[in-house]
């Protein structure tokens, strides 16, 4: 049997939009015994996954170098035909030189590439049009497989679906109105005007991590009159993908939570503040809108990933976002 090991430990976003890589492979050989490798923390969104055998766990934060050569050992001893390697740096790049794999892919920008039996050059646009991650990501694959990027998937389970589903016998939308970056992140003041201009039949509940949970509950303090629903740090992430899927709308920055909506085909807002579509990374799922400012503005984007606060201090990228942009998915 084939066994084939894909590395992608990067934030949780990341993870998500690799899942294409895993559908693919899975499609291309439903008989290959298929790994995938996380960072700690991720490894709750594979739970139940229907054909990954095992969810290898890199712990980053807790003796990080141990772990890795921990971790190198026990990808020697299983002996992979195949090690795919979807990030660009040096610690997972030298866990798939020295993995004892018969074939080492990974993208050519990866310091240990040099080891790698097929180095992927990393192409952010091929010409026509910037490519989404997904379809860079195809890139690693596409000799063994085809051109055509498979989109990412998530499976929550009958059990994560049972869950929520005492929130369902409503008309509801979810906010996730979070990001680790200050500038990728909707500002809580906008959110409160927006759901004062959403419909009162309609319920909105409010998604995140527990360290979310004092952002949404600023959200809901200032919303109490209305539908509102603290639900930061009460789901896991395969229930909050699972109330997403049924929701009229899901409302997210551009940050992990726009993934999850993309991974199971859930209707998605996304707002984009700082950063802009154009980097790769936007919504995937059937029904999606994109939401950002229509001021051209000569200092947007002013970071791929986002920063700590606005460079120019005013925030204009976010400020001029109107609540009736933010309306107009729900009545498409």
């Amino acid at each position: 049997m084939q066994k084939i090991l894909v590395i992608q430990t990067a934030f949780i976003g990341d993870a998500v939009l690799a899942t294409g890589i895993l559908e693919k492979l899975h499609n291309s050989f439903p008989e290959a015994q298929i790994d995938f490798m996380v960072r700690k923390g991720n490894e709750s969104l594979f739970t139940g996954h229907p054909f990954l055998n095992k969810v290898l766990v890199w712990d980053k934060k807790k003796s990080k170098y141990t772990h890795l050569f921990q971790l190198l050992n026990r990808i020697q001893l299983n002996k992979y035909d195949t090690v795919i390697n979807v990030q660009r740096f040096a610690a997972t790049g030298f866990l798939t030189a020295f993995s004892g794999a018969k074939e080492k892919i990974g993208f050519d920008k990866n310091p240990f590439s040099f080891f790698f039996t097929k180095k992927i050059k990393h192409v952010v646009s091929d010409g026509t049009h910037v490519l989404h991650e997904i379809e860079r990501n195809q890139e690693l694959i596409k000799s063994v497989t085809d051109d055509v990027a498979a989109k990412p998937k998530l499976y929550p389970t009958k059990k994560d679906f049972d869950t929520v589903e005492r929130f369902k016998n409503k008309k509801y939308i979810c906010i996730a109105p979070a990001s680790v970056w200050f500038t990728k992140q909707f500002p809580a003041n906008k959110w409160i005007s927006f759901i004062h201009d959403t419909s009162d039949g309609v319920f909105v509940y409010l998604l995140g991590a527990p360290s979310d949970f004092a952002l949404c509950e600023e959200i809901d303090s200032q919303c109490s009159h209305l539908n509102v629903v603290n639900l930061a740090g009460k789901l896991n992430f395969l229930e909050s993908v699972a109330l997403m899927k049924d929701a009229m709308m899901n409302y997210v920055n551009d940050s992990a939570p726009m993934h999850f909506a993309s991974a199971v085909n859930a209707p998605v807002t996304a707002v984009y503040c700082s950063t802009v579509p154009a980097f790769g990374f936007g919504p995937l799922s059937d029904k999606s809108f994109i939401v950002e400012t229509k001021q051209k503005l000569t200092c947007r984007p002013c970071g791929l990933h986002g920063r700590s606060e606005c460079p120019l201090q005013h925030f204009n990228c976010a400020q001029q976002i109107t609540n009736q942009q933010l309306l107009m998915p729900m009545s498409e």
